[in-house]
């Protein structure tokens, strides 16, 4: 008796692997026949050796609270999300067009700042953006990118029309789980993986480093390249050593590095070794202790006079961030007519940013029909479900919204699409998002696919993991 899908409810939802009620869409046809096939027991078999080799490949993360931290795994659930190929075409044409338009508008707002002079953006929304850098002001990256690697989430909607929730361009996470979740998967359902035509993803390493290597100074002609970490207690340390180690670069904390006569050095057993291009992982705030916070024990001094002088490439560039405030994305299919002249392939999510009278109004005047956001928090911490929070917490909301306006937005809540996973003896829907990645080198390359968060609670919209949320392998399927 194989996994019985016939009680399958779609709920009303726009469902990933269903086009109704215990209907599978055309791409997922292959997968669902392999469910059917296996017993109840078999699939959950499968599903503990894979949490098993997830966690022998080290995906924890600590659980707090208790007198000793606990490892667990980074949940995860075997049923991989089906992306059709067609459907992937608009979605990669529409991620390239966005991150041209914002590393475009960026560049911008580093220099003429043409789009605030021409009033499509106000000024002040800008200029009073917390990850507006002023000591970029100027500055010239490598080959004029500006976001080398961003995550960009996306969400489908209840007719099945994908918009993008936000823009992550600082130092997007993820891609380490969008890796193993694949290694893992390959041989979960290795009958069913290759001729389903499953476009591969684990180019990305190379993919990433070529880019990085791209950005190396002129006339280096074997640059070196190193990753940035925090260091070990990190909630992304794992993904820092994983991508160093599949790229073969030395991982590096800021006390391994120095500078000196402009250029960065690494300290090894062997002495110093110039580092000539550096993809980091901590925030601008704590890069450089002379340029930014004072007080920063993370980061390396005068790194950011050996970037102006064109002696050490960063990846991301510092002042990058400037385009993934919340508030800022409300503008940016004006950034995208403005500076490309075509019209958004993938909508916004419609917005309302509190720091406009007419919207602060209306946010406030309807709060408990909206989800409300901090523009610069990220985890699904800073916001409220209007519909599902308390009287006492939208109250709350309402004084931070008039105390700090600028810092918030509203958005409606929308109907996530769902996806199926094992719910005991028997698969049920939840709501999923989607984060692709884009590189951005000479070229821009997006990994097909990317890291599906799921919702594992029932009827819960909030996906991440720090939310009690998780993940599946994401396949983008040729027919």
């Amino acid at each position: 008796m194989g996994m019985n899908i016939e009680n399958y409810r779609t709920e009303g939802f726009f469902d990933e692997m269903f086009s109704g009620d215990s209907v599978p869409r055309e791409a997922s046809d292959l997968l669902i026949k392999r469910l059917e096939d296996l017993s109840s027991e078999e699939i959950h078999f499968r599903q503990q050796a894979a949490e098993a080799a997830l966690y022998q490949m080290g995906i924890t993360f600590a659980v707090y609270g208790s007198e000793a931290a606990e490892e667990k795994i980074f949940p995860f659930d075997i049923i991989p999300r089906i992306v059709d190929g067609a459907d992937w075409r608009p979605i990669e044409d529409g991620l390239k067009q966005r991150v041209t338009a914002l590393n475009m508008f960026i560049d911008d707002i580093y220099h003429d700042q043409r789009i605030l002079k021409e009033k499509v953006i106000p000024p002040e929304l800008i200029l009073s953006c917390a990850a507006f850098r002023p000591e970029c002001v100027g500055v010239d990256p490598p080959n004029k990118v500006w976001c080398h690697i961003s995550g960009v989430d996306l969400i489908r909607d209840g007719k099945g029309v994908f918009h993008v929730l936000e823009d992550n361009l600082r130092s997007p996470s993820g891609v380490s789980y969008v890796l193993e979740n694949r290694e893992v998967l390959k041989h979960t359902f290795p009958r069913v993986f290759g001729p389903s035509k499953v476009r591969p993803v684990e180019d990305y390493p190379n993919q990433l480093l070529h880019m990085l290597e791209e950005l190396a100074p002129p006339m280096v002609d074997e640059p070196s390249v190193a990753v940035l970490t925090p260091g070990v207690y990190n909630s992304a340390y794992f993904e820092h050593s994983f991508l160093a180690k599949q790229m073969g670069v030395r991982l590096v904390e800021g006390r391994d590095l120095i500078t000196q006569d402009g250029f960065v050095y690494a300290r090894t057993t062997r002495g110093f070794e110039k580092i000539d291009v550096i993809y980091r992982r901590i925030d601008d705030d704590f890069l450089d202790p002379l340029a930014f916070r004072p007080d920063s024990m993370l980061g390396v001094p005068g790194i950011m006079e050996s970037y102006r002088q064109g002696k050490v490439a960063l990846a991301n560039a510092p002042g990058c961030g400037v385009a993934d405030d919340k508030a800022v994305y409300a503008y940016v299919p004006q950034i995208i007519r403005f500076y490309l002249d075509q019209e958004p392939i993938i909508p916004n999510v419609p917005t309302y940013v509190c720091w406009d009278d007419k919207d602060r109004r209306y946010v406030l005047e309807h709060i408990e029909e909206l989800v409300v956001k901090a523009v610069n928090e990220s985890g699904g911490y800073g916001m409220i479900i209007g519909p599902h929070a308390t009287a006492s917490e939208r109250a709350s909301f309402v004084e931070k919204i008039k105390a700090n306006p600028r810092n918030y937005i509203g958005q409606p809540v929308l109907s996530l699409s769902r996806a199926p996973i094992i719910a005991g003896d028997r698969i049920e829907g939840r709501h999923v998002d989607l984060r692709p990645y884009i590189l951005f080198g000479k070229d821009i390359y997006v990994l097909p696919g990317g890291l599906t968060r799921v919702a594992l609670k029932k009827g819960s919209l909030v996906v991440n993991s720090s939310q009690g949320g998780g993940s599946k392998d994401t396949w983008v399927v040729d027919r």
